[in-house]
């Protein structure tokens, strides 16, 4: 089959060409400047999932900001942050970044997949995690997202790289 011309192509290392795979041929447009409130993500946050302490704290073209105050609960030996806390808050700044994506909150955007790597400890009071748009298709929204501690974005502690399923128009 000959794929079309318009088609995205990458030389490797080895010379051979690839096409990118149809589900990245066609890139929705993103949001420059997201017709989104923060306090609007917010509300639908404590309205929708009560028992969540993650909160959008900033938007911006191609990327989302969440940020979560540790509990006690949240410690693991040593003072360190837990993983799950971690993995937590990646997944909700994805998920702000998929209606960054989409300019529009879209509570039934859902994980797809998600793969994270601890890169050292974590010890604060706050875990911050800035997700950042990688690729979007008709069906899904691709983005990488860096974790850090008590405003040191120098010292990550953890990087993502996670896919959202964006639902289908009713």
């Amino acid at each position: 089959m000959v794929e079309p011309q318009h088609a995205p192509q990458t030389t490797t290392s080895f010379g051979v060409v690839r096409l990118w795979p149809r589900c990245f041929r066609t890139v929705w447009p993103v949001a420059t400047s997201p017709n989104l409130e923060i306090d609007e993500i917010n509300s639908m946050l404590r309205e929708q999932f009560p028992g969540t302490g993650n909160r959008c704290i900033e938007l911006g073209p191609g990327y989302a900001v969440a940020a979560y105050d540790v509990q006690p609960s949240d410690i693991r030996p040593g003072g360190f942050v837990s993983g799950p806390c971690q993995f937590g808050i990646v997944d909700c700044a994805l998920w702000f970044l998929a209606f960054v994506a989409l300019k529009r909150i879209e509570p039934m955007a859902m994980t797809s997949e998600l793969s994270i790597r601890f890169l050292r400890p974590a010890q604060g009071k706050r875990v911050i995690c800035k997700a950042t748009l990688e690729a979007v298709s008709r069906r899904s929204i691709v983005g990488t997202a860096h974790v850090w501690v008590d405003g040191r974005p120098d010292k990550i502690t953890a990087a993502a790289q996670g896919t959202y399923a964006i639902p289908l128009p009713r």
